[in-house]
């Protein structure tokens, strides 16, 4: 049968079970749009309407961490389809997916110039900005190749290492006609890299020689679902099981061998641990900046002297920021099966499991007392320790950039896995709240709440129309300390508090903020206002209540932007250039990039 090129696309998304398509209409994407029109008035889609095209992006983002599904989106030619950037950079830095279809200009009138055409360098050229952010691109030159190129884009985005892609549609291969024949799923199960035998058991021979073994999770270990595997092995080798900003909520964290987290902003358990192991199985992770303290040897981590064996779906990622003793390209989850299954007997050290036990009473003693010490004003910390005491165990929470992000990392403690959604490579603010939105969408029986701080909503925060519109019920909680704390705090800490400048939301010298609650009102949301931690404690109760009853809910709470009480402390280290003429804190900088490894 004959169908047009935006036909083919939607009934393509459609065999391949995509629920929804979200963007903003343009005339670069009529022909596309048409088509989707025409799908969901046959119950076939849904479309749902964003108002910024990188909420669009997030959503999916989220929807796809929590479902392992990708969705679409679309964006009209030139700037529409610049503002799915951040989107598709935050997805490929965490190896998530969604597709990406952007208008494009006629194939015939590419080069001429047409409105929202980038022509000077080359024909038609925006989508070469596309393309380090994403797993793979097309443009499409005619209708009938439509079919072929979405299914690619399918196997491309959920085999191997996942990451999102794009496609670009010129506005005449859009509504042009082309033969299509109906097709079943393009998506044939994911190809995935299985660990080699030997190597596997290379692997299990050097992890029996350790006294002191660590299990550390990455964002592939959490994307593959290995959880529950590491887990077993853990107990079977008597090993502490640390995560990364990316894995946090791989494995549930109240188990007794569960060591938190490394990095400048990790906790004393987990650079404790990870610094004195012996043997390191990394399941799925980058050894990022963030989570090995700059590579500060010691610090985090102890390589050469501590022997690792690092399991990755991608080889780029082998042995390229500390050497591998032992190396397996693999999924992370095949490769824990494949290990627990050679593994065999093994003396775990008992006294080695005490000591963790300890390490983490002293971490639960350390944050409680923090909590309750200094400030008497409503603190992130203080709302974190509420919302771990409120919230039911299968809470889906999403974080952004910022102090909301790093202390729920550090402070917040999941009785259940697969509960946290963050950014981690690309750190994206403006993301936990669309996030939130597409995680609701893909588990509707869970309660979803978005913890972000005041700067971080307002580069997102007329999807609050979205939300309302389409009556999505997430509780979004706005920690508002009027300004960009997590920069200030950083000023403080590495260059003195005489550096701190520029972060401060102020007008005529006074601090300077909305009324957030009153501004979620405005579009008919219930809203709460918090200014305690009792106030807080009873603002989640009733928000609680409203996402039961299936309406959306927003808390503004109102929390201490005075230094230290701001943020959380780094316990690590983080390579923050100081500059030259702050000689004293110069010369400690230069000590610390002296044991720096890379």
């Amino acid at each position: 049968m004959k169908l047009t090129g935006g036909e083919i696309i939607v009934k393509k998304l459609t065999a391949e079970g995509v629920p929804y398509i979200l963007g903003i209409p343009g005339h670069g994407v009529l022909g596309l749009f048409d088509a989707i029109r025409k799908e969901e008035k046959q119950g076939n889609i849904k479309y749902i309407q964003v108002k910024h095209e990188q909420a669009a992006t997030a959503i999916a983002d989220g929807y796809f961490r929590v479902k392992k599904e990708p969705l679409a989106v679309f964006a009209s030619i030139g700037p529409g389809t610049l503002n799915l950037g951040i989107g598709l950079g935050t997805a490929y830095a965490d190896s998530t997916a969604f597709l990406a279809f952007c208008g494009d200009t006629h194939v015939h009138m590419s080069g001429v110039g047409v409105l929202q055409e980038l022509e000077r360098y080359k024909d038609s050229n925006i989508l070469r900005s596309l393309e380090p952010l994403s797993k793979r691109v097309w443009r499409a030159e005619s209708a009938r190749q439509l079919s072929r190129i979405v299914g690619n884009a399918f196997r491309e985005m959920t085999g191997g290492r996942k990451g999102p892609c794009v496609i670009s549609l010129p506005m005449d291969v859009q509504s042009e006609y082309a033969e299509y024949g109906v097709t079943p799923s393009s998506a044939e199960p994911s190809f995935s890299p299985s660990a080699d035998i030997e190597a596997v058991k290379k692997a299990v021979a050097l992890m029996k020689t350790a006294k002191r073994p660590v299990i550390l999770a990455g964002g592939g270990a959490m994307n593959s679902g290995a959880g529950e595997l590491i887990v077993k092995l853990a107990e079977k080798w008597g090993a502490g099981i640390i995560t990364t900003l990316a894995a946090k909520g791989t494995v549930a964290e109240t188990h007794p061998q569960y060591c938190f987290h490394t990095g400048s902003k990790g906790t004393m358990i987990g650079l404790e641990i990870a610094s004195k192991a012996d043997v390191i199985l990394a399941l799925g992770t980058r050894f990022a900046d963030e989570t090995t303290c700059s590579y500060r040897k010691g610090v985090a981590f102890n390589f050469p002297d501590t022997k690792l064996i690092q399991v990755d779906i991608d080889a780029h990622e082998l042995g390229k920021n500390y050497k591998a003793d032992i190396g397996i390209i693999a999924n992370a989850k095949d490769a824990a099966e494949k290990i627990l299954e050679n593994f065999g007997d093994f003396e775990v050290n008992k006294a080695y499991l005490e000591e963790i036990k300890e390490l983490r009473k002293k971490w639960f003693d350390y944050v409680e007392s923090n909590r309750k010490g200094g400030t008497r004003k409503l603190t992130i910390s203080k709302m974190i320790g509420v919302m771990n005491n409120e919230l039911p165990d299968d809470t889906i929470i999403a974080t952004s950039s910022g102090n909301t992000q790093a202390q729920l990392f550090q402070e917040y403690c999941y009785k259940k896995p697969d509960c946290n959604l963050t950014t981690g490579g690309f750190s994206t603010m403006g993301w936990a709240f669309p996030a939130a939105m597409g995680a609701k969408l893909a588990a509707p029986d869970r309660p979803v709440v978005a913890l972000v701080g005041d700067g971080d909503f307002m580069m997102v925060m007329q999807e609050l129309s979205t939300m309302a519109q389409y009556n999505i019920p997430i509780i979004v909680v706005v920690a508002d300390n009027s300004g960009w704390m997590a920069i200030k705090d950083l000023q403080i800490d590495v260059l003195g508090s005489e550096a701190a400048f520029g972060n401060d939301f102020e007008q005529n010298g006074k601090k300077y903020d909305p009324d957030f609650a009153e501004i979620a009102s405005a579009f008919h949301i219930k809203s709460f206002k918090a200014e305690s931690k009792e106030g807080f404690k009873a603002a989640l109760k009733d928000a609680l209540e409203v996402t039961k009853a299936g309406k959306p809910a927003f808390i503004h709470a109102v929390v201490s932007n005075e230094y230290p009480y701001s943020g959380g402390k780094a316990f690590g280290w983080w390579d923050v250039p100081v500059p030259a003429y702050m000689e004293d804190k110069r010369a400690n900088y230069v000590g610390g990039i002296s044991e720096e490894t890379v």
